[in-house]
């Protein structure tokens, strides 16, 4: 571990007496569900939605489909850098952990770590960096370091102490699809994680979290109407059990519902040849109040901040750490 650097991790339960805290990012998407004068009812709505897809995917020695629910923790990965102040420390990264209470057995199963995934420095990448690059282009490109940082600061994260005395497996990070790509359905299908797709071209976001040292493959699991892109190290199919995998889906299915009603709350399922669209007008909405805008606005307000606190500041240093070692 390189001694100029070092991660803490903190956590606190995502429930329905949830409220974000100051250091959270607040663009986070579950700080969102958490503030207006609904809070506790989206909280409660969100998380009976979580149970409820949990148990009906679950449903094996399960008849009245409520064995299992599902407990989610907010954790909160920092960064402390030995050239800062010793008090000063940035929340870097913020992912979910899933537990499983069984009810029948009073036993609490590990579940995943990941899941949903949000990043000061990502804000940065995708919200002011890639803007101002593309600012006078004719045609949308990125840079060609786009995201090596980002990628280098992940990979030691995971890769730390602070990760691994807290978390047994490797994280799984599950997001919605790009709406600039075209599915395909290849015939294989997993018990768990449903029908697989596949598409020709990754997406810009795929070959981002490929710098974070993550692969990608997709799965519309029983039950959806779309699939979802899984981001992991090794063999997602075989290193984690099938109550792992459907914490991960209840969890981020439910969300991306709320997040993304058009493509996964919509009246009809993904066919053979599917492109995903947020122009979508035939679906459903849930009950549970979430401000798109906001989350975009803030997104920059938040890149902004990494820029003048973390970005500018240590640019030299976080080169001769992280960027350097990803591209050898």
């Amino acid at each position: 571990m390189n001694k100029e650097f070092a991660f803490s991790i903190k956590s606190i339960d995502f429930d329905e007496d949830y409220r974000p805290s100051d250091s959270t990012r607040i663009t986070t998407n579950f700080a969102n569900l958490a503030r207006g004068e609904k809070r506790q009812e989206n909280l409660r709505n969100t998380l009976t939605m979580v149970d409820n897809r949990f148990n009906a995917l679950a449903h094996w020695d399960n008849p009245a489909g409520d064995r299992y629910a599902v407990k989610l923790e907010i954790i909160s990965a920092e960064m402390t850098m030995a050239a800062a102040r010793v008090d000063q420390s940035l929340p870097l990264i913020e992912i979910l952990k899933t537990s499983i209470v069984d009810r029948k057995t009073g036993e609490c199963l590990e579940g995943v770590a990941g899941n949903n995934f949000s990043s000061y420095v990502r804000d940065y990448d995708f919200s002011v960096r890639l803007l101002e690059y593309n600012r006078g282009r004719s045609a949308f490109s990125a840079p060609d370091d786009f995201g090596e940082l980002h990628g280098s600061l992940f990979k030691a994260f995971v890769n730390s102490s602070a990760y691994h005395e807290r978390f047994s497996k490797p994280p799984v990070i599950c997001i919605s699809v790009s709406s600039s790509k075209t599915y395909y359905q290849t015939g294989n299908h997993h018990p768990v994680l449903g029908a697989e797709y596949r598409q020709d071209e990754c997406s810009l976001t795929d070959e981002y979290f490929k710098k974070m040292g993550m692969k990608v493959r997709y799965f519309m699991p029983k039950g959806s109407v779309a699939p979802l892109a899984f981001y992991f190290f090794g063999d997602l199919l075989n290193d984690y059990t099938s109550l792992e995998l459907i914490s991960v889906i209840s969890t981020m299915d439910t969300f991306q519902k709320i997040y993304r009603p058009e493509i996964y709350n919509a009246n009809s399922a993904a066919g053979k040849s599917w492109q995903p669209s947020l122009e979508h007008q035939d679906y459903s909405l849930t009950r549970i109040v979430y401000d798109r805008e906001e989350r975009s606005r803030l997104g920059v307000e938040q890149g902004r901040f990494v820029e003048e606190h973390f970005i500018k500041p240590y640019q030299t240093l976080l080169e001769q750490w992280f960027v350097t070692d990803a591209r050898r």
